[in-house]
């Protein structure tokens, strides 16, 4: 379904996220943090599109302390979210 499908991208993007993070490309991070904002706006994840707005932020301030734990919590609030989803998708299979 479609909603699977953004639902792995999301996770595919979070992964993406992390390595951008870790090679300091925030141009890049930038972008994917902004298409996650997107992906989760359609599917209903508002949390997890505000904390990647919070990333955003934290790029343009240039507060890589800050970047590095707003983006800890973007994951883990990511990860939280599909997997309750797909636990969820188990269940009323």
């Amino acid at each position: 379904s479609d909603v699977y499908k953004r639902q792995e991208e999301l996770a595919l993007r979070l992964s993406h996220c992390g390595r951008l993070h870790t090679s300091e490309n925030w141009d890049d991070l930038r972008k994917c943090a902004r298409s996650l904002i997107a992906i989760a706006d359609q599917i209903g994840m508002h949390v997890l599109a505000r904390v990647a707005q919070t990333v955003i932020d934290c790029i343009d301030v240039g507060d890589r302390v800050a970047i590095s734990a707003t983006l800890a919590r973007l994951v883990r609030i990511g990860e939280q979210s599909l997997t309750a989803i797909w636990d969820l998708q188990d269940i009323t299979v």
